[in-house]
């Protein structure tokens, strides 16, 4: 039971004896407008809106000493991560953030990025980061301590936290929907109602998680600067 259960999740549709799961990560290209039109059109407004948005956010949290640009990095990590949840609510359609294979390359490539260029750039504020201002002197070593667990497991939870939101609403899913077999009637409506309420709190479960992987991953930078 279970291995059909989580079955949904295995990369195994494939042509002429190879896999097109993996080409679902780059399905979203196609929603990103083109800008050679004289006339831009609403979704190409709409997308400068949403990128004018997160650029101003990014550039608060990262501060002023980021480096011109950097917020691209960002932007373009959100707008990935949201086309590939988003796009894999329709059947079909591979969800790729449900594995870690995606999500801990993404978050683990980042976290190296940072830590190399703080431990490079700015060593003193890097170490100045493992202890907390008015730490005893006792507890130094502790905090010390404590502080690179924290920072070494940053790439896991922001990779499990993704995969785990993406897995547990994809599998309620086809939990409630493998149970509509054996129900009456009446009770298939209702059903059909929950399914549709669980499809609106998956798309925007899909906007929440690439908007908190984001912002983590920016809050996790401007740290090093």
């Amino acid at each position: 039971m279970m291995n059909n259960l989580f079955s949904i999740f295995d990369p195994s549709t494939n042509i002429f004896n190879l896999s097109i799961n993996w080409i679902s990560t780059i399905i979203g290209l196609m929603f990103i407008p083109y800008s050679f039109w004289f006339i831009p059109n609403r979704q190409f407004m709409l997308w400068n809106f949403i990128s004018n948005k997160l650029h101003n956010e990014f550039k608060n949290l990262l501060g002023p000493n980021s480096s011109n640009g950097s917020t691209f990095i960002f932007i373009s990590l959100f707008f990935f991560i949201f086309f590939n949840n988003f796009l894999g609510l329709f059947p079909y359609i591979f969800t790729s953030t449900s594995h870690l294979n995606i999500s801990l390359s993404l978050s683990l490539t980042l976290w190296l990025s940072f830590m190399m260029y703080g431990w490079i750039n700015n060593t003193q504020h890097m170490f100045i980061h493992l202890i907390p201002q008015g730490t005893p002197m006792i507890l130094m070593p502790f905090m010390v301590l404590i502080e690179t667990i924290s920072n070494v497991i940053r790439p896991g939870t922001l990779a499990v936290r993704l995969t785990a939101n993406m897995i547990a609403g994809h599998l309620l899913i086809t939990l409630l929907s493998s149970t509509g077999i054996n129900m009456p009637n009446y009770l298939v409506i209702f059903l059909i109602f929950i399914q549709i309420l669980l499809l609106i709190l998956e798309s925007a479960v899909s906007i929440i998680q690439a908007y908190v992987i984001t912002i983590l991953s920016t809050l996790y930078s401007s740290e090093t600067n």
